[in-house]
């Protein structure tokens, strides 16, 4: 039997492992490049455009899209009040398309990003609150969290700067949830907590269209939004 002659390896085990030993910090080295690289791009409009065209793309249908600024403030309202964060934004969409109109006081008096009478903010037990609930209520006294809760009203400091006020984006939206939730939100009864926020069965139906339709995207949104921010902590 023809025996063949073993072959010395080209690399002994030896220069095998100095050449490991060489590459671990060259692949950190390479790595932490790559990353900081990415890092810059991402600042570029294009490039950041393209990582986060996400959100675009799930609404894409959607006649007028959710700012993404505004989820995590519906999401927090939605822990605090149990009041499902769709249904806050659909609100918001109906009553100021998410605060892109012109003015946030309507022609018969409501105020703010969600639109709220303020005798409703501040309270009926108001002593000038009657009628549609405009009142003779001091811009003092709308926003004083004290008076708020002295006359029985739904504003929310929110952000715990001393005041509550409906045109602060954050105490409007968790003013919206603390009225739904004791509306009837919290009872589960949804139509009967629109219909106490806006007197009309054809508003009841349009909150519900669009709740409807965003509850159908809501984990997508929620799990893009969830992980920009912990990218940005």
């Amino acid at each position: 039997m023809c025996m063949s002659k073993s072959k010395k390896p080209l690399i002994s085990p030896g220069v095998k492992l100095v050449l490991i030993i060489l590459l671990i910090p060259a692949s950190i080295t390479i790595y932490a490049l790559a990353f900081l690289a990415w890092e810059e791009l991402r600042s570029i409009p294009f490039i950041n455009g393209l990582v986060h065209n996400e959100m675009d793309a799930i609404q894409g249908d959607f006649d007028l899209q959710i700012p993404e600024e505004y989820i995590p403030i519906y999401l927090s309202a939605e822990k605090e009040y149990g009041v499902p964060w769709t249904l806050l934004a659909a609100h918001h969409r109906i009553e100021t398309r998410f605060s892109t109109m012109k003015t946030l006081v309507s022609p018969v008096g409501a105020e703010g990003h969600m639109q709220f009478m303020p005798c409703t903010f501040v309270g009926w037990d108001h002593p000038t609150c009657s009628d549609l609930g405009t009142g003779e209520i001091t811009e003092a006294e709308k926003t004083d969290p004290k008076t708020i809760q002295k006359y029985g009203g739904y504003g929310v400091d929110a952000n715990q700067d001393g005041i509550a006020d409906p045109f602060n984006i954050e105490d409007a939206i968790f003013s919206a949830a603390n009225y739904l939730a004791q509306a009837g939100v919290a009872e589960g009864n949804f139509k009967k907590a629109i219909y106490n926020y806006n007197h009309s069965e054809q508003y009841v139906e349009d909150i519900l269209y669009y709740y409807h339709l965003y509850e159908e995207v809501s984990n997508e949104l929620e799990q893009l939004v969830l992980a920009k921010n912990k990218e940005i902590n």
